[in-house]
């Protein structure tokens, strides 16, 4: 099926509110044509209403880099950095939009909103604390990580697939710096993006599937200091640190009480490992919570309907997924079968409903 055919479908699915399955009609249709902007930028709207907003800024930002005059991309940028609270970043994006769109009120609305969060922030500010003895942390992240799972336990909508590539990073008062060993990568296979409190990592090569780290990071930096190098065996990224606080973790989690305190510089002290074992969360017993919620939540008509689907693809293996893809985009949206056996042996014919008839598509 040719590209335009699986945006077209993408977006049928997504004004029916099936915004996981618009997310994948969208990924197969940039498998197709992977420089068409306009594709990114209607993925990281499909995003948005998923709430993958990490998800949404890269691909913004892959939008922006294909084409840089599109207004509704940066319209999502600022959107998904303002869920991020990443103001800052949020504001930057949302005046470049309002340039090419000076008559869209969206841009004004949330630029104004940006302000007010920034000003609260500043004003909100709270003293730093000093430890009374000198620290210089150095953190190691030395076991196989999963994107959306640092090492130190803290969740970030991103992903539940391992990644290729393994991650750490260690702290000096002034910068965090993160380390993904991969080796003999072309430096021109490699975008590093920097937001306010975001990094996002792309590696992309030839027939093989990109790789994605992007998590929310525990503190916010300064972008425009930030640098990163390729190396023949690993990508060196320095963060540099908007505040002088000690990092407990490298990605944010709310879920996680602590007490931020200055990093204070030491030539003497060696460095020290922090333990893992306070402030521990459960995720498990998280996980079972809003499971148990999602169970209770009570839906009628349409958004029930839509919930159930939605429940289905989410848990379904590779098959399902494909059969369920193939059958809603083959049958125009009247069929949609888990059966990926009987589906993936010929085309799915449309069945309206009774009383109705089925008109077909002409491109």
């Amino acid at each position: 099926m040719a590209s335009s055919d699986l945006e077209t479908k993408a977006k049928e699915a997504f004004i029916d509110d099936h915004f996981e399955l618009a997310v994948d009609l969208y990924t197969q249709a940039i498998g197709l044509s992977p420089t068409t902007a306009e594709l990114f930028a209607d993925r990281a709207q499909a995003n948005i209403k998923l709430r993958n907003f990490t998800e949404a800024v890269a691909d913004a930002n892959k939008a922006i880099e294909l084409d840089s005059t599109m207004a509704k991309t940066y319209l999502r940028k600022g959107v998904a950095c303002i869920n991020l609270e990443e103001y800052e970043t949020a504001k930057a994006a949302l005046e470049t939009g309002a340039s090419l769109a000076p008559h869209d009120s969206r841009f004004t609305k949330l630029i104004k909103e940006c302000d007010e969060h920034i000003a609260e922030e500043a004003a909100e500010q709270p003293e730093q604390l000093v430890d009374k003895a000198p620290i210089d942390v150095a953190t190691p992240n030395n076991l196989p990580s999963f994107v959306g799972f640092s090492s130190q336990g803290t969740s970030t909508p991103v992903s539940s697939t391992k990644p290729r590539y393994r991650h750490e990073f260690y702290q000096k008062p002034e910068e965090v710096v993160v380390t993904i060993f991969a080796k003999g990568i072309p430096a021109n296979s490699v975008v590093v993006d920097f937001g306010e409190q975001i990094l996002s990592v792309t590696i992309e090569l030839p027939d093989e599937e990109a790789y994605h780290f992007q998590p929310r990071l525990f503190g916010k930096i300064i972008p425009m200091k930030c640098r990163y190098e390729v190396m023949s065996t690993k990508i060196e990224i320095r963060l540099v640190k908007a505040d002088t606080i000690h990092w407990t973790s490298l990605e944010y989690s709310k879920d996680v009480v602590f007490v931020q305190k200055a990093v204070v510089p030491s030539g003497k002290q060696k460095p020290t490992y922090p333990s893992s074992k306070p402030n521990r969360v459960d995720w498990d017993k998280l996980e079972a919570e809003v499971k148990k919620e999602e169970k209770d939540e009570k839906l009628d008509g349409d958004a029930a309907l839509n919930k159930f689907f939605r429940d289905i693809y989410k848990d379904a293996d590779e098959d399902t997924r494909r059969a369920m893809s193939k059958s809603f985009v083959e049958s125009n949206g009247t069929v949609l079968s888990t059966n990926w056996k009987e589906v993936g042996l010929k085309k799915v014919e449309g069945s309206p409903p009774d009383g109705m008839d089925l008109k077909k598509w002409e491109y």
